[in-house]
């Protein structure tokens, strides 16, 4: 008899503990990108499986996480941070104080945070020990791992051949240069990853690309050597969730298929077998915000992803409902991703039946929170 089989039994006789349960036997999920999407997307994923891991981009020069790489010596911290904070167990007020950030003196910019990981990285021997120990502090549902500890940084070339270094100059010189980004490079280019990293990828059940900004947050974890390979060679489901809106100073004027063409021409041509969009209508009161950052909802060109060898197209409702950006919702974007995992790449045995449970409870967590949202969004006008 198979060690596992009693699971489905005891899930079925928990009650309110079974989804607790069911989590520590999910799958192993790999989330690569950085910045909000990122952490948006582990929230709602947090709810399917505890067996979690974030690789997070550390390219960042800008704002605190800039100031406290020049002044600390230490890789940015921001994205982790964001990452961190998403799968924390934490009370209320832990939350709030790590997001705190200073406005007056010479903290002024700075989260509490960033300052929190930067302390931790001067007590310990090494940037990702020193994640590795906030993750512990925090009590992190999986784990969040820097894609590479090597200082690095990002060079963008536009299409009329301009180039700029800088992570943080890029959404200024584009708008200067006023065409596309041709291609993005790593600064040094032979950048090694962190081994648990490239273990985390072979090891996956499932891995997520994005959403994130396509050349800031998403491709530069495939410039890292050896991280394209390796998700190239993974046995595991590898879907890209594509962006809601299109990104001022980087993706004006793309649709899908231009983020998975990007995608693929800084990684490989088989590193994903799905491409997920969002398929709900963006309210106009947000189009009419974006419309002064001239940015639009990503327009799905079908047509062009039917040909041999490219992604799948998958469309489905994504969008939450905030008031001032277009944001995927974290739950519905878990329900979508859980959902194509359990019809594209099931487990088997009693994990496919303890997929099917969670993909359950995920379901009606989803639809609870849209109703919610509705009603709050109602009352709210």
């Amino acid at each position: 008899m198979d060690k596992t089989e009693p699971l489905l039994e005891i899930l079925l006789n928990k009650g309110s503990e079974s989804i607790e349960t069911a989590r520590q036997w999910g799958p192993c999920i790999t989330a690569i990108g950085g910045g909000t999407g990122l952490s948006t997307m582990l929230r709602g994923i947090k709810e399917a499986t505890a067996n979690i891991t974030a690789i997070v981009t550390v390219s960042d020069d800008g704002g605190s996480s800039g100031i406290l790489r020049q002044d600390q010596g230490m890789l940015p911290p921001g994205d982790i941070r964001n990452c961190v904070m998403a799968l924390a167990n934490t009370e209320p007020i832990m939350e709030q104080l790590l997001n705190y950030r200073f406005t007056a003196g010479t903290l002024g910019g700075h989260s509490f945070g960033n300052l929190f990981l930067a302390a931790l990285n001067a007590i310990c021997p090494s940037f990702d020990e020193a994640v590795a120990r906030m993750n512990q502090v925090l009590a992190v549902t999986g784990r969040v791992l820097p894609v590479t500890t090597a200082d690095t940084w990002l060079e963008a070339e536009f299409e009329n051949g301009a180039k700029v270094l800088g992570e943080s100059k890029i959404f200024y010189a584009k708008k200067e240069q006023k065409c596309r980004i041709s291609h993005i490079k790593m600064i040094p280019e032979n950048a090694p990853a962190l081994p648990d990293a490239l273990t985390a990828i072979e090891q996956a059940d499932l891995i997520v690309l994005g959403p994130g900004s396509l050349y800031t947050s998403v491709i530069p974890n495939l410039l890292v050597q050896d991280v394209a390979g390796a998700i190239r060679e993974s046995k595991a489901l590898r879907i890209y969730v594509c962006n809601i809106m299109t990104q001022e100073g980087e993706t004006e004027g793309y649709t899908a298929y231009d983020h998975v063409h990007e995608l693929l021409s800084h990684g490989d041509d088989n590193l994903v077998d799905v491409c997920l969009v969002n398929s709900a209508a963006v309210p106009e009161d947000v189009l009419n915000r974006y419309e002064i950052e001239r940015a639009w909802p990503v327009i799905i060109d079908r047509d062009r992803f039917v040909r041999p060898g490219f992604p799948a197209l998958i469309e489905r409702p994504l969008y939450g409902h905030g008031k001032d950006y277009a944001r995927h919702d974290p739950s519905k974007l878990a329900y979508e991703i859980f959902r194509i995992f359990c019809e594209k790449h099931p487990r088997e045995g009693v994990y496919e039946e303890i997929d099917a449970f969670i993909l359950q409870w995920l379901k009606t967590k989803s639809i609870n929170y849209a109703s919610y949202a509705n009603n709050l969004q109602r009352h709210s006008l």
